[in-house]
């Protein structure tokens, strides 16, 4: 099983990675996607492994169920154990303002959709959302 640096959300079935530089705003925008449904797998580390052919997120076992709410520290939160990634969100200050398509990224030898997002967006949960009905794997 391997490891990578993301934060990472369950909503409705898939796993959305968010990646970013330090101070982005992965783990803001992960609180924000808890707060309309989704649940936490994990905060600025994942476990991933192939299983089925499919990439799977489970919770990094040194920060699993922790949540770092700036300002406020480190925040238990109930976690997804397992789930398969449909999508990585990168957080971007260039990001482009419009896309046709997702880009795609290859992790653990699986091919992920990947878009960029402006981290500044006040509504960037939703922007989330809708890429991941837009652009995430179907997972059946």
């Amino acid at each position: 099983m391997g490891a990578r640096q993301a934060t990472c959300v369950a909503i409705s079935g898939r796993a959305v990675l968010i990646e970013g530089p330090p101070g982005s705003g992965k783990s803001s925008l992960a609180l924000a996607l808890i707060d309309r449904g989704a649940t936490l797998v994990g905060d600025d580390s994942v476990s991933l492994e192939v299983l089925d052919g499919r990439l799977i997120a489970h919770p990094h076992a040194k920060t699993r169920g922790l949540l770092e709410v700036r300002n406020l520290g480190l925040v238990d939160m109930p976690v997804c154990e397992a789930i398969p990634i449909a999508l990585l969100v990168r957080l971007d200050d260039h990001a482009p303002r419009f896309i046709e398509e997702s880009a795609h990224i290859d992790i653990e030898g699986r091919r992920l959709p990947a878009i960029a997002l402006w981290p500044e967006s006040p509504v960037l949960a939703l922007k989330v959302e809708i890429a991941l009905s837009r652009f995430g794997l179907k997972i059946e």
